[in-house]
């Protein structure tokens, strides 16, 4: 195996990041490899009080820094200075994100890095920019919205983008004027502590942003049942979004913001560009083996050109071949865990149980690590799995429409509704059909987000509250007070 960075040169940190410092635990939790099986190492459980510790730690830094309450610009001065040693420290950076995750170390170093900089940077232009209103008041008084940060942010994310969802919560957090407790997924926790290290290093206060390490039972929960936690950002299942919600109503309430699952739909009508499709179908399922909230995992696609369009995605999956994340081409990802994987291939086998047919796929590659084949199912009753649930995996179904009406139909899910795509040269069509869907984003002739990252995300149904992203995520980071003074 040729590596683009070998192994035993990446130092893995295994200790939370608390006050500015490097806070030892017992190892409890074992870090994987996906690409190989291998142990990596082993990280702590953080607990109620270590949890308790980095709450208090934040709360110290906002007094002692002033950090809501400086000139806006010195926030926006300090926070481009940390994305640009993000940027500096690229190659240590992706080492860490990509030797434990399913991102290739050339497509974190290339891509994940200079975005996740590039949106540090555009909340960071927020600071003094947003801010309160005058309220037209009786003339006998003074009325005024004030615009405040709320204090301490707690952010959970998920595994299958760790820098990419660290800076969704740092950079809005941060800009409004927060401290924030983190907690990374205990199966990719590197990249987010090293985050935080070059944040003291680039001057941001130490003890702005803490990192814990642990799980969502106990960990998780902690952060999301603290009393001095003002305000929680997460980013994950559907299921566990639903235990915070819980979790939180139980213990005191507070505002929240939820990215999670999706199941969404692409629609194919019978005058789209197929190639385009095909390629934007590829990408929607296959990019990081399918592992990402906004996968299209349901075809949907028009009679007439069926056929055709399913030839050319079969073709475009065939392509793909698997490598090591660390290798120094970029290859096709793994699944994050051998016990996702089988369950990917569990729910593959069920719907080929219920009549499915397989039309490319469908079976693990034959390659060290856990990789699974880019998958295509067509012949899907309405109950199953394949259809109904968020697989997580390089896996989509396949449909077929005749009228607008029904492909509607289709494109409706009971449970979810973060994102749809919709493939049209007309554009009477696409306006009245986006309408129709309901998905917090339509994308049309295209599939995936793009670097405008004034464009809020955030789901519909059981696939989120609030926005991250845009305008709207800032704003969640700030609560509103009304003033009104008789003169």
């Amino acid at each position: 195996m040729i590596f683009a960075v070998e192994p035993d040169r990446i130092a893995l940190p295994n200790s939370h990041f608390i006050g500015g410092e490097h806070v030892a635990g017992d190892g409890q939790i074992a870090v994987l490899s996906p690409s190989t099986g291998q142990v990596l190492g082993e990280i702590p459980i953080a607990d109620a009080a270590t949890v308790d510790r980095a709450v208090k730690a934040a709360r110290a830094a906002l007094a002692a820094s002033n950090w809501g309450g400086i000139a806006p610009r010195e926030r926006l001065r300090a926070l481009c200075a940390w994305a640009d040693l993000i940027e500096a420290e690229a190659e240590t950076l992706a080492m860490l994100e990509a030797v434990c995750s399913s991102r290739p170390y050339w497509q974190v170093h290339e891509g994940d890095i200079r975005i996740t900089a590039e949106q540090i940077r555009f909340f960071a232009e927020f600071a003094d920019k947003e801010g309160g209103a005058l309220a037209p008041v009786a003339d006998s008084s003074f009325g005024y919205i004030s615009d405040e940060p709320y204090g301490v942010v707690g952010a959970i994310t998920p595994w299958n983008f760790p820098i990419s969802m660290a800076g969704w919560k740092l950079g809005p957090a941060l800009a409004a004027g927060n401290a924030v407790v983190i907690k990374p997924s205990e199966m990719t926790p590197y990249s987010t502590l090293y985050m935080a290290e070059l944040s003291v290093r680039a001057g941001l206060p130490a003890g702005l942003i803490n990192v814990v390490l642990g799980d969502g039972p106990v960990t998780g929960a902690a952060i999301t049942g603290h009393a001095g936690i003002d305000k929680v950002s997460f980013t994950g299942s559907t299921r566990a979004g639903a235990a915070i919600m819980e979790n939180i109503a139980r213990t005191g309430i507070k505002p929240m913001t939820l990215e999670l699952g999706g199941k969404s739909p692409v629609i194919v009508c019978a005058d789209a560009d197929l190639d385009l499709a095909a390629d934007c179908i590829d990408r929607g399922i296959t990019s990081n083996a399918g592992q990402v909230c906004v996968a299209g995992s349901r075809l949907i696609v028009a009679r007439a050109i069926a056929d055709a369009l399913a030839e050319k995605v079969r073709e475009r999956f065939g392509r793909h071949r698997p490598a090591h994340t660390l290798a120094v081409t970029a290859g096709y990802s793994p699944i994050i865990s051998e016990k996702q994987l089988e369950r990917i291939d569990s729910i593959v086998r069920a719907a080929v149980h219920q009549g499915g047919e397989v039309l490319c796929g469908g079976a693990r590659f034959d390659h060290e690590g856990s990789y699974y084949q880019p998958t295509l199912v067509a012949g899907v009753t309405d109950t199953s799995p394949a259809l109904r649930e968020e697989i997580f995996g390089p896996v989509a179904t396949f449909q077929t429409f005749d009228t607008d009406d029904e492909a509607m139909a289709l494109a409706g899910h009971p449970t979810y509704g973060l994102c749809a795509g919709l493939f049209t040269r007309d554009l009477s069509r696409a306006l009245r059909l986006t309408r129709r869907i309901e998905a917090g984003t339509v994308w049309v002739n295209r599939y995936g987000r793009s670097t405008d990252h004034i464009l809020p995300t955030g789901g519909w149904k059981s696939s989120g509250l609030g926005k991250d992203l845009g305008r709207e995520a800032y704003a969640a980071n700030r609560r509103t007070k009304s003033v009104l003074i008789d003169l």
